[in-house]
């Protein structure tokens, strides 16, 4: 990749900021975290209450990114070759042979939408599973690529649990950031108000090929990063485990801690927010801004916790507060 191509790309992502924020008002942090998955080659978990544009911007995401776009509703009904595909029996009205021909399901698409990903039973929630982790899929014994680059969103409504299924912790672990949206300030959504209930309809051009989204996460992995700061995420996810913790509040309330995987997905975050910013350096702003979204869904907590109504947010403060970074 040459000096005009790097500059070339990241010419482009303020132009791809400004497209998205045509239609999403605001909700700038969480813009971030999931441009930050996408060029970390990672997948991402929004949670929300409904009406805060959740599913919209993944869909304008897609309309500036120019990638195949497919979403997914998930119900409880929802079966796995609902997602993967299936097969079908073909003659040849030549010969009169059959055969099955694999049919693709609509995870194999670059950008994908798994919409209330947890109102669908287990058994399909680990249909993504291997896609996830993997990038591809198996059927009836055979593997089949999904293209590249590939990028899930899934979305999870947090106050409605009736009729619900949470996500168990392993399918959790695939997802590089949990992504918390809140609600819009005062003047955001004012500006919605305005913005929405007329006539006009922003248009949003393409600014990203998916070549470009490919290039990017390429130079993403070559964005620098010290030695030390390496150690101190190290410190940082190692901490916390009850078993090993010197953090108090890991001691008392921690269940289970975050593996290494936790380890690779900040430093690969950080990376990816330095290139955002236009740095060729990852710091420690970079992990303590990430730190939350990166660690909330790997840590589990006792019941005295939960007896006490403290969140694993609560947890990632305190590991920042007491463990040196």
């Amino acid at each position: 990749m040459t000096e005009q191509d790097v500059t070339r790309l990241l010419a482009k992502i303020p132009l791809l900021k400004a497209e998205i924020g045509k239609v999403i008002v605001g909700q700038q942090p969480v813009l971030e975290e999931v441009l930050v998955a996408l060029l970390a080659g990672g997948h991402a978990l929004l949670e929300g209450v409904p009406g805060l544009a959740k599913t919209l911007l993944v869909r304008t995401l897609a309309q500036a990114t120019d990638l195949p776009f497919r979403r997914i509703q998930f119900t409880p009904d929802l079966m796995p070759t609902d997602i993967l595909g299936t097969e079908i029996l073909e003659e040849d009205h030549g010969t009169g042979h059959r055969s099955f021909k694999f049919n693709p399901g609509p995870i194999f698409a670059s950008l994908v939408l798994a919409d209330e990903i947890n109102r669908t039973p287990p058994k399909t929630q680990a249909a993504l599973l291997e896609a996830m982790q993997e990038g591809h899929v198996t059927y009836a014994g055979q593997e089949h690529a999904l293209p590249q680059p590939f990028f899930l969103l899934a979305t999870q409504n947090p106050i409605e649990q009736s009729g619900t299924y949470p996500l168990p912790e392993a399918q959790l672990d695939r997802f590089l950031l949990y992504v918390r949206i809140g609600y819009p300030t005062e003047a955001e959504e004012l500006a919605v108000l305005t913005g929405t209930t007329g006539t006009a309809r922003p248009e949003v051009q393409p600014i990203l090929s998916g070549d470009d989204v490919r290039q990017l996460q390429l130079l993403t992995r070559q964005v620098s990063i010290s030695e030390e700061l390496v150690q101190q995420v190290n410190r940082l996810v190692r901490a916390t485990r009850p078993a090993t913790s010197q953090v108090k509040f890991i001691q008392d309330y921690g269940r289970w801690g975050a593996g290494p995987r936790a380890g690779q997905a900040l430093v690969l975050c950080a990376k990816a927010r330095a290139l955002l910013q236009g740095r060729f350096a990852a710091t420690q702003e970079d992990v303590r801004a990430l730190a939350p979204a990166v660690l909330r869904h790997r840590i589990l907590l006792n019941f005295n916790a939960e007896a006490e109504g403290l969140t694993t947010d609560d947890a990632v403060a305190a590991l920042l507060r007491d463990v040196s970074i």
